[in-house]
């Protein structure tokens, strides 16, 4: 009987280290799949860390100052076309519309 003990005991112990090995390989096959480490959600930025927000913000003071340019530059044609016929160049500033280069 007691050499049918030691069998049983060797044929268990042959069948835990194969499961234990089958075991083992599975675990480093989940591992390796697992191998890039998982993403940190994403933080919420503020306004001035948007790459976008700050980029739309950027063309918005381009246009604006391209406009002004532009409005400038049309204020100066107006006022040298204006010269050339010897007119009075109109003041933009005077709120009651009268000519100030004439005295009452």
């Amino acid at each position: 009987m007691g050499k049918f003990l030691l069998v049983i005991a060797v044929f268990a112990g042959l069948v835990y280290s194969v499961f234990w090995l089958l075991e083992r390989r599975r675990r480093k096959k989940y591992l390796r799949a697992r191998s890039t480490p998982p993403k940190p959600p994403k933080r919420q930025l503020g306004p001035d860390d948007d790459d976008d927000f700050l980029r739309e913000l950027e063309q918005r003071r381009r246009r604006a100052a391209h406009e002004q340019a532009k409005a400038a530059n049309e204020r100066a044609k107006k006022g040298d076309e204006q010269a050339k016929k010897g007119e009075q160049p109109k003041k933009d500033d005077d709120p009651s519309g009268k000519d100030q280069s004439k005295p009452e």
